[in-house]
């Protein structure tokens, strides 16, 4: 594990270590992790504290990322600030373990396109996903029957800023993700409106499809979903832990395979870029 610096860290440990790792989560074990950091503020006043919550759980603490590679043989990159992914990510692929990136998947689209391109060049299994799109409440939304095809889709949900990245990277990647889980790929514009509070961002997919986020800033601001059918209209009825993603991520780990393509993570961050060019 790599970056000590996210809640996601002893969540993901407690899953994957702890006595209830059965099914898709059994075999894999966390072992050893860096810990890393940057002046990103939730990055420097979490980082010591995580750290010694996972020492604490037994797993071994090194302070290199080529000392972690000897002892491992798949990498969760963790870190909280995307801006260092493509750095730490460039060890993991040349060393051939399999690797899964945490959200943001990078800082910038062109940081995101050269963790894949790498990837690929070293045959190296690769993905990315905020744990949004592998909830059960989003997945039933999406396999909803009685909606026919889905048309259009409005996702929503918290939406704070990282300086230094594009806007919705740090956390609109989650209502971004959510959009992208039930619209697939095929966008080909996108507008943003930008208010004090909140962002609007709509997209037209290909076939004229259309699909909005909106980011939320001030007042309540709970993650959630609604689906437009040509057959029905519903909401995403309810959201979920880590545990779906964890499942995902134990199964690529095994198999190798990635569950999202790079051409659709890839989209996802060329649509939060867009949304930036948009307001200029």
């Amino acid at each position: 594990m790599i970056g000590l610096d996210t809640s996601h860290v002893p969540a993901f440990a407690k899953l994957f270590n702890g006595p209830k790792a059965v099914g898709d989560l059994a075999g894999i074990k966390i072992v050893a992790a860096y810990p890393g950091g940057t002046d990103f503020g939730p990055s420097k006043t979490r980082v010591a504290k995580f750290t010694e919550d996972i020492r604490g759980m037994g797993i071994e603490i090194v302070d290199t990322i080529p000392k972690l590679l000897e002892k491992v043989d798949v990498v969760f990159l963790e870190s909280v600030d995307g801006r260092i992914h493509l750095q730490e990510a460039i060890p993991v692929i040349k060393a051939g373990k399999p690797l899964f990136i945490d959200k943001p998947a990078a800082g910038s689209l062109a940081d995101v396109i050269a963790i894949f391109d790498l990837a690929k060049q070293n045959k190296v299994p690769c993905f990315s996903s905020s744990s949004v799109r592998f909830g059960a409440g989003l997945q039933e939304l999406k396999k909803n029957e009685s909606l026919g095809e889905i048309a259009g889709a409005d996702t929503w949900g918290p939406c704070s800023y990282q300086e230094g990245t594009p806007d919705l990277f740090f956390y609109g990647i989650h209502g971004v993700e959510a959009l992208y889980t039930l619209m697939g790929t095929g966008c080909e514009t996108v507008s943003r409106t930008q208010a004090t509070d909140a962002d609007v961002v709509t997209g037209v997919w290909k076939n004229g499809r259309v699909g909005t986020y909106r980011g939320l800033r001030k007042n309540k601001a709970d993650f959630g979903a609604v689906a437009f059918g040509t057959k029905g209209i519903a909401p995403m009825l309810k959201g979920d832990g880590y545990e779906p993603m964890c499942r995902e991520i134990a199964k690529f780990f095994k198999t190798k395979v990635a569950p999202i393509s790079p051409e659709e993570t890839i989209e996802i961050f060329a649509f939060m870029e867009a949304a930036d060019e948009s307001k200029r």
